[in-house]
C-alpha cells in the first residue's frame, strides 16, 4: 500500500497548491486525479473563457478601429481557430501545473477516489494510506428543471467551450459571472444574445450601481438583459424560449441556450459520509482550520462553498496545508478580502462590502465614486466607462470595499485588496503617488474624496 502524510483528493487550484506547500514543508504528498491536472479553472474554467474573452475583446477592438484613426477592413472570426487557441492554452496550464508536482516531488496518482476509512482512499483496485486526506474535489455544472443539457440545443459552461460554431442566437439562463462573460464573447462575434436572470439585477451579488452601469453598457452594445424573470420552456425545433417577466409570457428566439445558474460540489460517491464527514446540500461542512467532522480529514475550495473562487481555494489551500503541517494556524482567510472578477467588457472587479452590505451590517460607511470619463488614460485609450468606487469607514476612513467597473478593472483591484490587508486609510491611499496617466488615478482620486482632499473632481 502506498503511503503519504498528506493524500489530496484533486488537483485544481486549491488542491495542487495546497500540494505543493505541503511538500515544501517535508511531507510526502500524492495528488488523486480523475480528469487532467489543473481541475476546472485549467480546463473548463477560468483559463479557457479568459482565452476567449481575450479573442471577443480584440474583435471587438477590430471592429472599432475607425475610433482610433485606423482602417481594419474585411475583419472576420474563425470561430474553431479561437476555440483551438482556448483549448491549447488550457492544455499548456495543465502541463505546468504537472509540472510543478513533478518539480515538488509530489506523485500524481490517475483515477478516481472513493474514501474508504478516516485514512485510506480506493482509487481503482488500489487501497491508499494518507495521515491526512484533503479534499478539494470543486464543483461541477449545476442544471435546472426542464432545461436538461443535451450538449447541442441546451448547453453547459462546458459544452459552450468546445462549441464548433458560435451560435446565431443565444439565451443565456443565468446572469452571474459566467452567463455574463458568455454572453459578451458570443455578441462579440455577431451572436443576437438575451441574458435571463430572475434576481433583478445582473451580478446579484455586486454593488447595485456596478451592476446598473454594466446592464447598461451591455445593452448599449445590443446584448438583451431580462432581469426579474423566468425561462419556462424551450422549443428546440422552433428555436425560441418562453420566459416570463412581469407576469408576461414572452418568446425569445435562441438557436442555444446556456444554462447558467450557478455549480453544485462533486461530492457525489466519493464516500464521505461513511467516514463522519459532514454535508450540507452536497457541500463538506468545516471548522475554522478547514478541518471536517472526521479529525484526518479536511476539505478546502468550492467543495466547502463560500465565493467559489480559484484564488479563495488557493489561499485556503496553502493555510491547510500549513495547518496539516503543524504549523500554529494563521487567521482563516477572510471571505470581506477575496476580490472578485468578471472579465466581459467593461469589466467588473470588487473586494470588500458594498454601502448596501454595511447599512445590513450596521456599519456607518462613507462612498465616494469616480467615473472614468474624467481619467485621461481613459479618454486616451477609448475606453471611459464605468467608473471607481471606493467604500471607507465613516469613524476612520479605513477602506472597507472598492468596486470597479471599467477596462482594467481585474487589474486594479488589487491595489484596494492590499490596502484592505494592510488597514490602509483613504488619506493614506490618497497620498500615495499614483503614475499618471493611469486607469489605476481614479483610485487614488477616489480616496482623496473621502478624505476632504478631492484635487480632479
Amino acid at each position: 500500500m502506498r503511503e503519504y502524510d498528506l493524500l489530496v483528493i484533486g488537483s485544481g487550484p486549491g488542491g495542487y497548491v495546497a500540494a505543493i506547500r505541503a511538500a515544501q514543508l517535508g511531507l510526502k504528498v500524492g495528488v488523486v486525479e480523475k480528469d487532467v491536472p489543473g481541475g476546472t479553472c485549467v480546463n473548463w474554467g477560468c483559463i479557457p473563457t479568459k482565452a476567449i474573452l481575450s479573442s471577443a475583446e480584440a474583435f471587438e477592438t477590430m471592429k472599432r478601429a475607425g475610433r482610433f484613426g485606423l482602417r481594419c477592413e474585411g475583419a472576420a472570426v474563425d470561430f474553431p481557430a479561437v476555440i483551438k487557441r482556448s483549448r491549447d492554452v488550457s492544455a499548456k496550464m495543465a502541463r505546468g501545473v504537472a509540472y510543478l508536482l513533478k518539480k515538488n516531488a509530489v506523485e500524481l496518482v490517475a483515477g478516481r477516489a472513493v474514501v474508504t476509512s478516516p485514512r485510506t482512499v480506493r482509487v481503482g483496485d488500489e487501497d491508499i494510506f494518507g495521515r491526512a486526506i484533503l479534499v478539494a474535489v470543486g464543483t461541477g455544472v449545476k442544471g435546472i428543471p426542464g432545461f436538461v443539457p443535451d450538449g447541442r440545443s441546451i448547453l453547459t459552461s462546458d459544452d459552450a467551450l468546445v462549441l464548433a460554431q458560435s451560435p446565431r442566437s443565444v439565451a443565456v439562463l443565468g446572469g452571474g459571472a459566467v452567463g455574463v462573460e458568455f454572453g459578451f464573447a458570443w455578441h462579440a462575434f455577431g451572436a443576437q444574445v438575451t441574458i435571463v436572470e430572475m434576481m433583478d439585477q445582473l451580478l446579484p451579488r455586486v454593488d447595485s450601481e456596478v451592476a446598473r452601469e454594466l446592464a447598461k453598457s451591455l445593452s448599449k452594445r445590443g446584448i438583451r438583459i431580462m432581469t426579474g424573470a423566468t425561462a419556462k420552456s424551450y422549443d428546440a425545433e422552433s428555436g425560441t424560449l418562453t420566459v416570463s417577466a412581469g407576469g408576461n409570457d414572452e418568446s425569445v428566439a435562441a438557436e442555444k441556450v446556456l444554462v447558467a445558474v450557478g455549480r453544485k460540489p462533486m461530492t457525489d460517491g466519493l464516500g464521505l459520509e461513511s467516514v463522519g464527514v459532514m454535508l450540507e446540500r452536497g457541500f463538506v461542512k468545516v471548522d475554522p482550520e478547514y478541518r471536517t467532522g472526521c479529525p484526518s480529514i479536511f476539505a478546502i475550495g468550492d467543495v466547502i462553498g463560500g465565493m467559489m473562487l480559484a484564488h479563495e481555494a488557493m489561499a485556503e489551500g496553502v493555510a491547510a496545508a500549513e495547518i496539516i503541517a503543524g504549523l500554529k494556524p494563521g487567521a482563516p482567510v477572510d471571505r470581506d478580502r477575496i476580490p472578485a472578477c468578471v472579465y466581459c467588457q467593461p469589466e467588473v472587479a470588487t473586494v470588500g462590502i458594498s454601502g448596501e452590505e454595511a447599512a445590513r451590517r450596521g456599519i456607518a460607511v462613507r462612498s465616494a465614486k469616480v467615473p472614468f470619463m474624467a481619467n485621461g488614460r481613459a479618454a486616451a485609450s477609448g475606453h471611459t466607462e464605468g467608473f471607481v468606487k471606493l467604500v471607507a469607514d465613516e469613524a476612520y476612513g479605513q477602506i472597507l470595499g472598492c468596486h470597479i467597473v471599467g477596462h482594467g478593472a481585474s487589474e486594479m483591484v488589487a491595489e484596494a485588496a492590499l490596502g484592505m490587508t494592510l488597514e490602509t486609510t483613504v488619506r493614506e491611499l490618497g497620498r500615495t503617488i499614483h503614475a499618471h496617466p493611469t486607469l489605476s488615478e481614479g483610485l487614488r482620486e477616489a480616496a482623496r474624496i473621502l478624505a476632504g482632499e478631492a484635487i480632479d473632481i
